[in-house]
């Protein structure tokens, strides 16, 4: 929207039916009709090169949103009669996908005769899929995986675990779903733990996020999606004819990822069934994250869902939700800033250097188009066209639109600030090469970048935006221009990677950190001074919506995802508690008296385990509290806790790396050796 347009009046009016209905946590039911389509909603997308082998790329993406783990008689599960694919764009010269991965999904009820989801062995219903791939664009598909494995919802320890079950543990239904491709490429489709975290209620609350009133908690705790994942060899996804990297953000590595579902035009309902038919119609879509929920106005959503990013980048009608964001409007004291107060430390440039005004319908950087200042950078006509600076009124041109739209190059003036000498427009410190003018949006990875280690002492969730700082404060980078692998420039937005708080940060790219990263500085910095950090930058770069982090750890592997969680945990709607995840004491030769007095009830999460385990528990009264593990011959291995402790509720972690996988069990008990509650663990290998 063009914002002088409107009186501030019906502006006010629009806040609280807009606001609610665009900031959404990833794509999470992003759009009216794909919300009532669930099993064909993409909830997210990632794209990272292997920290544990560089020369593959993981890409993951996430359908099915919002699915609570103990959702039975009828639990969750891919849909038939869905397209979903993976698209992979890598050569800008050519129009359309180059690879494509496609996978549909078959289900079969194994025992007809009961009402429950898994009994004496068997699912219902059991989940097969077959993978196809497509090396031209789509016109052809070769299987290269049929009869691919799913693992069935993790019901609980009964369903799972046990002999009337299917008498294994899911650590072993997980590991077995990995499987290896006729091409190499590693998949694994299933259930796992949402990888995305928000505070959605604070969010829906008008913005409110952080909680001005009230502790954060992230909305999709304890929630699982559908994944499916490919780690591919990075030779696999280089276009056509390209050689060795000659350095960190050689164009040639640049790859664009989106993920797709696709539907047959026709439904009909049957007596006890439905029937499809008809050409294949694409229902929803995903690349960068947040674009439909919090760039494009819920009139458009559908439409979006319905394009492709080649369709999207001819379609003039979406552009101006980039030029002028909504989210800009509440960021903006001369606007709507007050309206949200969560949003008071994101204040965008309105006088950048006492001359750029980047608030909604100004005219940014455009009153130099065409003059001798631009001369030579992306934002002359002669080097990127007209992308850049497209017209008047448009002010994020330069900044969101390519930053979603075609990714940045390594070219001033998209270079860091250092080595620039106070104008932004010339060339700094070489920062990021992601650039792929192919399409619209799409999330854009450059291979050749080297990972971060997720134990680097500088690793960060904040991806670009902390590489952007390092770059510009730490002397082992800003006191030279030369390109270095600053870390974290395999960060978001430089593809995905799990742990990148993308809400965070697309909220700061949104209140123009970008912008002060290539020397666009805030408005309280002063022309000519020696020092950019100002009061402004600082709020921006420490603003946090309140939830930082993922509630479960992910797998250091592929697929690089956690484990769902359990219908019978803590997650299952009832307080964890020794009927939730305890044994019978006889196991060991204990017993497990109720206890007069002070009560202790636990859970853990994940369980079954690899190496490490987060034992939440919860005392309601003072007194002293010991937890130790025990193994089954009843030998205490550790003591966790034995401190008096308020009433309240409490973290243990235990670390189990040097034992061996097996089952062990935890004691809580009082200070006078009353047991208070054993809880059963399951390390798996």
């Amino acid at each position: 929207m063009i914002i002088h347009k409107f009186s501030k009046y019906g502006l006010l009016l629009m806040l609280a039916l807009l606001l609610g209905s665009t900031l959404m946590a990833s794509s999470h039911r992003e759009a009216p009709l794909i919300a009532n389509d669930p099993l064909a909603d993409n909830t997210d997308l990632y794209a990272f090169r292997n920290p544990r082998n560089p020369r593959n790329i993981v890409i993951i993406a996430n359908y099915v949103p919002m699915q609570l783990p103990h959702g039975g008689p009828n639990y969750y599960s891919f849909g038939e009669n869905i397209r979903y694919e993976i698209h992979i764009d890598n050569d800008a010269s050519k129009p359309g996908d180059e690879i494509i991965y496609r996978f549909t999904f078959s289900q079969r009820n194994e025992d007809p005769s009961t009402f429950f989801n898994i009994r004496l062995g068997k699912q219902n219903l059991k989940t097969t899929y077959r993978l196809e791939k497509s090396i031209n664009g789509g016109r052809t598909f070769l299987p290269i995986l049929v009869n691919g494995n799913v693992p069935p919802p993790r019901i609980g320890e009964r369903s799972i675990s046990s002999p009337v079950g299917l008498n294994t543990t899911y650590g072993d239904l997980f590991r077995a779903a990995v499987r290896r491709a006729h091409t190499g490429e590693n998949v694994f489709c299933g259930p796992v733990d949402d990888p995305f975290f928000v505070d959605l209620g604070g969010v829906f609350d008008l913005g409110d996020a952080p909680r001005q009133d009230g502790e954060a908690r992230d909305g999709l705790e304890c929630m699982n999606v559908n994944a499916i994942a490919l780690e591919i060899p990075i030779r696999y996804l280089l276009k056509k004819g390209a050689g060795p990297a000659e350095d960190i953000l050689d164009p040639d590595y640049v790859i664009g990822v989106w993920a797709s579902a696709s539907r047959p035009r026709i439904r009909t309902l049957e007596p006890a069934g439905e029937k499809f038919s008809g050409d294949w119609v694409q229902v929803s879509r995903l690349g960068m994250p947040l674009t439909n929920e919090a760039v494009i106005p819920i009139g458009m959503k559908d439409y979006w869902n319905s394009l492709t990013p080649y369709q999207e980048l001819e379609d003039d009608v979406l552009d101006q939700y980039f030029y002028n964001p909504e989210l800009a409007l509440y960021m903006d004291d001369a606007l709507f800033g007050g309206a949200v107060p969560a949003f008071a430390p994101l204040r965008i440039q309105r006088n950048s250097l006492q001359s750029f005004d980047f608030g909604n319908g100004q005219d940014g950087l455009y009153g130099l188009k065409g003059s001798p200042a631009v001369a030579g950078t992306a934002l002359d006509d002669a080097i990127f066209g007209n992308l850049l600076l497209p017209g008047p009124g448009m002010p994020r041109s330069v900044d969101l639109w390519p930053i979603f739209h075609t990714g940045v190059p390594n070219f001033p003036p998209y270079q860091l600030a250092t080595g620039k000498g106070g104008n932004p427009l010339a060339a700094g410190k070489p920062f990021i090469n992601n650039f792929l003018p192919n399409g619209g949006d799409m999330l854009r990875l450059n291979m050749a970048v080297p990972p971060t280690p997720r134990d680097h002492p500088q690793f960060s969730s904040l991806g670009i935006i902390q590489a952007a700082v390092l770059g510009l404060t730490d002397p082992a980078y800003n006191t030279s221009s030369a390109l270095q692998f600053i870390p974290n420039m395999d960060g978001f937005p430089n593809g995905r990677r799990m742990e990148d708080d993308v809400t965070r940060i697309e909220l700061q790219a949104v209140a123009g950190v970008a912008l002060a990263a290539i020397g666009l500085w805030y408005d309280d910095y002063t022309a000519g001074s020696p020092n950019p950090v100002t009061q402004d930058l600082v709020d921006v770069l420490s603003y946090s919506t309140g939830v930082e982090e993922n509630d479960k750890q992910f797998i250091n592997g592929f697929p690089f995802v956690g484990y769902p969680f359990a219908g019978d945990g803590e997650c299952s709607g009832v307080a964890a508690s020794a009927s939730a995840n305890a044994v019978s004491g006889s196991a060991i030769g204990l017993s497990a008296p109720a206890a007069a007095g002070q009560k202790v009830m636990m859970g853990n999460y994940p369980n079954p385990f690899h190496d490490q385990t987060t034992i939440r528990y919860q005392v309601d009264q003072p007194g002293t509290v010991n937890l130790s593990v025990y193994d089954l011959s009843g030998r205490r291995l550790e003591v966790l806790a034995n401190s008096w402790q308020e009433a309240g509720e409490y973290q243990a972690e235990w670390n189990a790396s040097n034992y061996p996988a097996g089952v062990y069990f935890l004691r809580a008990e009082s200070a006078d050796g009353k047991l208070l509650q054993v809880l059963k663990l399951v390390k798996v290998k």
